[in-house]
């Protein structure tokens, strides 16, 4: 499989990317700095912006899959950055006509009674997820071919273990309430995903 891969020097998008080299696919490694990625015969390095989605459309077309693992952390309003990124990455997804696996957040998610997460997150963290759940909001308004990928309440750099629960749109949590993943096991969780597809046109979600 050739992957597009967009945030592909990022915590979770370098993940991604590792995972994707092991198992034996292509991947054009997208982001803002391409010289900080390793080019090999599987890794094709280049650079994208996400406020040129024509950009973004011809390096899809050249692909299998696009997965965006763009964050929104450089312009101070993350919101409206999200919402650009979401935007340029759907219209990419159109222009080329490749299914779309966005990385996106747990504020995203409800919890087990059904209400939502977003009201319970600490403040600064709550314009990214306000952003990243309008873009679900979209996608699910498309007509896209569409996976969005929520992370346990708690994504961090661990150990590949290989062994973590999957749900659709409710945060997963373990028996002492703590909602987490690593970035590794997300990453295995991601791949899986694009070489078995389970949950096109939805959510989906992980935790230990």
């Amino acid at each position: 499989m050739k992957i597009f891969l967009i945030g592909a020097s990022g915590m979770i998008g370098s993940r991604i990317l590792a995972e994707a080299v092991a198992r034996g696919h292509e991947v054009i490694a997208g982001a803002r700095r391409p010289e900080r990625i390793a080019a090999s015969a599987q890794v094709h390095p280049v650079a994208v912006d996400t406020a040129d989605p024509e950009g973004l459309a011809a390096q899809a077309a050249q692909a299998d899959v696009i997965v965006a693992a763009a964050s929104p952390r450089s312009t101070g309003d993350a919101v409206a950055e999200m919402g650009q990124i979401g935007a340029a990455v759907m219209q990419a997804a159109k222009a080329s006509g490749k299914r779309l696996v966005l990385v996106g957040g747990a504020g995203s998610l409800n919890l087990p009674d059904g209400s939502p997460l977003l009201p319970h997150l600490p403040q600064e963290y709550k314009a990214e997820a306000t952003g990243m759940k309008a873009v679900r909001d979209r996608l699910r308004d498309s007509d896209l071919d569409w996976t969005f990928f929520a992370p346990a309440g708690l994504i961090q750099p661990g150990e590949r273990t290989g062994s973590f629960r999957l749900g659709t749109d409710t945060l997963i949590s373990d028996a002492e309430g703590n909602s987490r993943i690593s970035a590794e096991d997300y990453a295995v969780a991601l791949v899986d995903e694009l070489e078995t597809p389970a949950h096109r046109r939805g959510m989906m979600t992980i935790g230990y």
